[in-house]
């Protein structure tokens, strides 16, 4: 009974932490509106949205050969671009990348391709407490970053417009 019960309990907190990333993602995705490339960041984040949205729903949708297609090609494009991006901030040397758009957009792709590795066949058994442990710290970061950053004007205020006015 007990057993039963804490692979319950996992199972409410997995689904509550792709609740709250497919709301982060559907943000993220909102707030490339005003962005020079808006389209291209609008799918690269409402895609893990929509994914996260269904697994919340129904979390043997992972077993799916739809959904685990949509991820993994998601992954890889989103991986792609996360190392153009990651090499162009290498090779100009910056080290504080929240404050560059590429720091940010590199982060945003990394945090999509590590949230849908975490989901891949996270249908198939019970979900264990490593990966609800590493769900809860990932779902949480992103939340408490943006509004850190959203407090902390002093932080922004060298941030382009388009990044400023969506919030």
């Amino acid at each position: 009974m007990k057993n039963k019960m804490s692979v319950s309990l996992s199972q409410i907190i997995w689904r509550v932490c792709n609740l709250f990333m497919s709301v982060f993602f559907s943000l993220a995705t909102y707030v490339q509106i005003n962005d020079p490339d808006a389209v291209l960041w609008m799918v690269g984040y409402a895609v893990p949205a929509g994914l996260c949205f269904l697994l919340c729903c129904q979390p043997q949708i992972t077993e799916s050969l739809l959904w685990r297609r949509m991820a993994d090609l998601h992954v890889l494009v989103a991986s792609s671009f996360g190392v153009i991006l990651g090499w162009k901030l290498y090779k100009e040397g910056i080290t504080d990348i929240f404050q560059q758009e590429e720091g940010r957009e590199c982060s945003g792709l990394l945090l999509t391709v590590f949230w849908l590795l975490l989901c891949r066949h996270s249908g198939r058994s019970s979900v264990g407490s490593v990966r609800i442990c590493t769900a809860v710290g990932i779902t949480v970061f992103p939340f408490i970053t943006w509004i850190y950053y959203y407090m902390n004007t002093e932080l922004r205020k060298h941030w382009p417009e388009h990044c400023t006015t969506a919030l």
